[in-house]
């Protein structure tokens, strides 16, 4: 399956990388979605799910079934859109264990779920050379064992056009 992420309103119901004959999941902005607060209720009072009940309480889970991960979103200071980085952060603790584990001299937490997708970031708007070098930064380190590709486009036209 493949999810789509994206900060675009315009775009909800258009497939942008996304083939006609695949299973897919698109994940846009409806208004709703509360930002983590950080309460670790995802770890202690229900696991793998978020508490806050505002329709992205799975996302864990969900990105759990995705073999591909697209995000399409416009580049902040080297960053994601707030929404885009709200969907992130509601689901990194719910995919994660709450135990330490160390590798590679860096301390992780385990994975919840057992999947690797294949993960590709498309960053628009004008975005200078230090904002590119953050952004592939930021990418090497959400997707440290996964395949992940990184692009960067003037416009959002131009990701359409890809």
């Amino acid at each position: 399956m493949t999810i789509l992420i994206h900060d675009r309103e315009n775009i909800k119901n258009e497939n942008i990388f996304i083939d006609s004959t695949e299973e897919a999941t698109i994940i846009s902005d409806n208004g709703k979605i509360s930002p983590c607060i950080c309460c670790f209720g995802c770890w202690i009072k229900k696991p793998g799910q978020c508490v806050i009940n505002d329709g992205y309480e799975n996302m864990g889970a969900v990105l759990s079934k995705c073999e591909k991960l697209i995000i399409v979103s416009q580049c902040f200071y080297g960053g994601f859109r707030p929404f885009i980085k709200n969907v992130l952060d509601r689901s990194a603790c719910p995919s994660t264990l709450p135990y330490f584990k160390i590798k590679n001299g860096e301390t992780y937490h385990p994975k919840r779920y057992k999947n690797d997708y294949v993960l590709s970031v498309h960053f628009y708007g004008k975005i200078s050379e230090a904002e590119k070098e953050t952004a592939r930064k930021l990418i090497k380190k959400i997707a440290k064992n996964q395949k992940a590709t990184v692009c960067f486009y003037n416009t959002f036209e131009e990701v359409k056009r890809v």
